[in-house]
């Protein structure tokens, strides 16, 4: 069965956000949070996921498959560094760089010690921001002088170490969408358009 779209009358509106296919319909213009809480209800849980990197003046849209249990995970990356005025100085520059630019999504980021020759900044977020937080540090030109890591396996390595956070800071993701939750969101399942 192919799934049907609708066309959209400015369909750049819609890069960055995500379709969900229900099986006897799809819509158009999800919010992260919103596919989230769909995914963790008992009857959309086997909905399908694409999210939408590309848009032509002609309606079409670029989308990309986002497999379920992305919704559910923490991707980040860690800066190393061999001292401590290093890794500091990256933790900083990470928390000024969302002063300066507010962050995609909602995030966290650590100053933490493995060892006394070993240190890391890290930022970890929501999985399904992977590639907004990559451009914000593109954009933010963020560099580092030692080896950084990325992904979901470095996150789950990294608690899995039992590194001491020396120091943490909430960072608060800018809001573009507003997410509806609850009875809100189900009123407007049966809408194409979600936006």
């Amino acid at each position: 069965m192919v799934m049907k779209l609708p066309e959209l009358e400015k369909p750049d509106r819609y890069v960055g956000l995500y379709v969900f296919d229900f099986g006897d319909h799809a819509g158009v213009g999800f919010t992260a949070q919103e596919v989230a809480e769909l995914l963790e209800s008992e009857r959309y849980r086997c909905g399908k996921v694409y999210k939408i990197h590309g848009a032509y003046p002609d309606g079409r849209l670029e989308l990309n498959g986002v497999p379920a249990e992305t919704f559910e995970l923490e991707a980040g990356m860690l800066f190393y560094s061999e001292d401590f005025e290093t890794a500091e100085g990256d933790y900083k520059r990470l928390v000024g760089l969302a002063v300066g630019a507010a962050v995609p999504c909602r995030a966290k980021v650590h100053l933490a010690r493995y060892s006394e020759e070993k240190y890391a900044a890290a930022l970890i977020y929501p999985a399904e921001y992977d590639d907004e937080i990559s451009s914000w540090l593109l954009d933010g030109d963020f560099r580092t002088a030692g080896a950084a890591e990325g992904g979901v396996g470095a996150v789950e390595r990294y608690y899995d170490s039992g590194a001491e956070i020396l120091e943490r800071h909430q960072l608060f993701g800018r809001s573009d969408m507003v997410s509806r939750t609850g009875e809100e969101l189900l009123a407007s399942l049966k809408l194409v358009v979600q936006r």
